[in-house]
């Protein structure tokens, strides 16, 4: 059946289990190194379909890692891995197979490059286009100090579209260190790539084409009579330069790299050969290396988009185990920006290379003259979308909370400083699960609320999401809302849009012992620790904050008046988070109540895991709630006692 089983064969040799270190590979032919391909890409396809993760770009990759490692002596050298989200036969190549079960689980390994992990890991990633950066920082040390170790980045296509990439191209060529840059272009990021970039890069000219463009042009140079030998032999510099016209390599010459490619990136033998060669050359070079995504297993092969990270899924059909039982926060916005756009034409969809992950490749579709995907460049994006704002469009910047913090000087000073209706739909907000700290959303509401004129919301449910749309596209200014990864409460959504009132929270529960003021996805836990707590006679009010800024301070000021006990719950840092606005609300207005309590995220990086166990691990799930709910209120003799940190 389709799907089901890996094209090569080989399979079940036996030679992954014996390697302990990458060197090995030295060892095996290349009938053999083959055949340890196909166990590779066997034990990636079988680990992450029991346990979700990034499948197609570690697939597509294979062969490039096992010649990385065949080549360059990884305890020695460095290689650094773009994103990271491709390292998965780096892992199990590098020691780590015993444990590759464990990939993305909590207290297993990483989904990405970590330094902590392994002597193998150079440098840790998983934002895209920082590998080029890094390596060539890593190059320079080597030189300080007299080392002689080789450093490799290899970088995705996609991740070729940030600026980011040709900062550190441009420099590297300035500097003339050696640094071999390997562009693994296949042709996709998480989505199609987008940009004339990409489509230069995909101007891939066979050997057989190059070939017979030279001859040709050599056979006329030597037809001409008399001069024809000697001028060819003047002009060959300038007959290879028109060649070079015709592929990617003139724009990386044009940055003092030798170029060399593009070349098969499933051709294990040819890989070998041009990094050996590539590792003797001085000074920058830069290979070009054609792979496919998803290689090996035809349904990744067919739909790479949807198996670049997936959930747990059967092998043979490829369908997902974890049926949904709600609509996810992501397609109710992507509804509601469709339903928005219909009525209003002047409503711009914007994403930086995830149409489908932010929600908006229905969007896309519908209102294609109305839809950007500007490549992964958030900080373009953001400054494109102010520019839109400057001519009566309402922009709508769909973006995952851990990429806007790639944009914030363009937040800062192209939005907000001149006060733009630009909308910021910050999906992933607060903890996403396995992909673990460099993708956890939860610093956003502390760089944004401290920004003028920024307007920031967060819904307790996929409902209050919509209609939070709505707000944002009314208003005119800046505005962010920040909503969690992952199904919504299953709540009826409303036909017609109405926005909120803005600034105006809301009470869900009355008490008289102690408020809980929660927002966004801590509200429904805030309102089961309340049920369990009136168990215990404690009674507890409930506030939906709605907003982070402005602040509802006249409702939270009446009930913690009532109350005289103050718990505020945020999924995000509890270092200038919601709870800080609480606090700084309370001392403006010379207000303090007799008990006050944070809860919210310490002062560490989140690991990875599931969502529900580090909320636990975090202490703000409802049990968490539930507790320091008992630690502020005395319920024997009713008395309010003073909150001990």
């Amino acid at each position: 059946m389709k799907g089901t089983k890996l094209k090569n064969k080989g399979v079940g040799s036996g030679r992954l289990e014996g390697l302990e270190v990458p060197g090995q590979l030295r060892n095996l032919s290349n009938q053999q190194l083959l055949e340890l391909a196909d166990e590779i890409r066997a034990r990636i396809l079988s680990t992450v379909a029991a346990t979700g993760g990034h499948l197609a770009p570690s697939l597509g990759v294979v062969e490039l890692t096992m010649a990385l490692h065949y080549v360059f002596d990884a305890a020695h050298d460095r290689i650094i891995w773009d994103v990271g989200h491709q390292a998965y036969a780096h892992k199990l190549l590098t020691g780590r197979q015993k444990d590759f079960d464990s990939i993305r689980q909590y207290g297993g390994l990483s989904g990405f490059p970590k330094r902590s992990e392994s002597k193998y890991d150079a440098f840790g990633t998983g934002h895209s286009s920082t590998s080029i950066s890094a390596g060539l920082g890593i190059s320079v040390g080597n030189h300080l100090r007299g080392s002689q170790a080789r450093t490799i980045a290899v970088i995705g296509d996609g991740s070729m579209t940030a600026g980011m990439a040709f900062e550190g191209l441009n420099h590297a060529g300035d500097l003339a260190r050696n640094l071999i840059v390997v562009l693994n272009d296949n042709e996709m990021s998480i989505s199609p790539n987008v940009g004339s970039l990409s489509s230069f890069l995909s101007r891939k000219l066979s050997g057989k084409t190059l070939t017979y463009l030279k001859r040709e042009m050599e056979d006329f140079l030597n037809s001409i009579p008399g001069v024809g030998p000697n001028i060819l032999q003047v002009l060959r510099r300038s007959v290879d330069s028109l060649i070079s016209f015709f592929t990617p390599g003139m724009l990386f010459q044009a940055l003092q790299f030798k170029y060399i490619g593009p070349i098969n990136g499933h051709r294990i033998d040819k890989l070998i050969e041009t990094f050996e060669i590539a590792g003797n050359i001085e000074g920058p070079v830069l290979v070009h290396v054609l792979t496919k995504k998803g290689k090996g297993y035809e349904l990744a092969e067919k739909d790479p988009t949807r198996f670049h990270g997936v959930g747990a899924f059967d092998v043979t059909s490829g369908r997902s185990l974890e049926q949904a039982k709600t609509v996810s926060y992501t397609k109710v916005f992507g509804q509601a920006m469709m339903k928005l756009a219909d009525l209003d034409p002047k409503v711009i969809g914007i994403t930086a290379a995830m149409p489908q992950g932010t929600g908006l490749d229905g969007f896309a579709a519908a209102h294609p003259d109305r839809f950007f995907d500007v490549g992964i460049a958030e900080q373009h994006a953001v400054t494109f979308a102010a520019g839109l704002a400057t001519e009566g469009f309402k922009p709508v910047v769909a973006v995952y909370s851990t990429f806007l913090q790639r944009a914030y000087d363009q937040v800062l000073h192209d939005v907000c400083l001149q006060n733009l209706p630009v909308v910021f739909a910050m999906d992933r907000g607060g903890l996403v699960g396995e992909d673990g700290p460099t993708h956890h959303g939860v610093f956003d509401m502390s760089f944004l609320r401290n920004v003028p004129n920024m307007v920031l919301m967060a819904p307790k449910d996929e409902n209050e999401l919509q209609r939070m749309l709505k707000t944002a596209l009314d208003h005119h200014g800046p505005s962010a809302i920040r909503y969690p990864r992952g199904e919504g409460a299953g709540v009826e959504l409303d036909d017609e849009l109405k926005p909120l009132e803005m600034g105006k929270g809301e009470l869900l529960r009355p008490g008289k012992d102690l408020v809980i003021v929660g927002i966004g996805s801590t509200v429904q836990c805030a309102m089961e620790a309340a049920g369990r707590l009136q168990a215990l006679g404690i009674e507890a009010a409930v506030i939906n904050a709605r907003f982070v800024k402005p602040l509802d301070s006249e409702l939270i000021l009446t009930w913690a008046r009532k109350t005289g006990a103050v718990l505020t719950v945020e999924e995000n840092m509890l270092q200038g988070g919601f709870g800080s606005a609480v606090l700084e609300m309370f001392e403006e207005e010379s207000f303090f109540p007799q008990a006050f309590k944070r809860l919210g995220i310490c002062d560490f990086f989140v690991p990875h895991g599931n969502q529900t166990l580090l909320r636990n691990l975090c202490g703000i799930d409802s049990e968490a709630i539930e507790r320091a709910a008992i630690k502020l209120i005395n319920h024997n003799n009713g008395q309010v006692l003073r909150a001990i940190r």
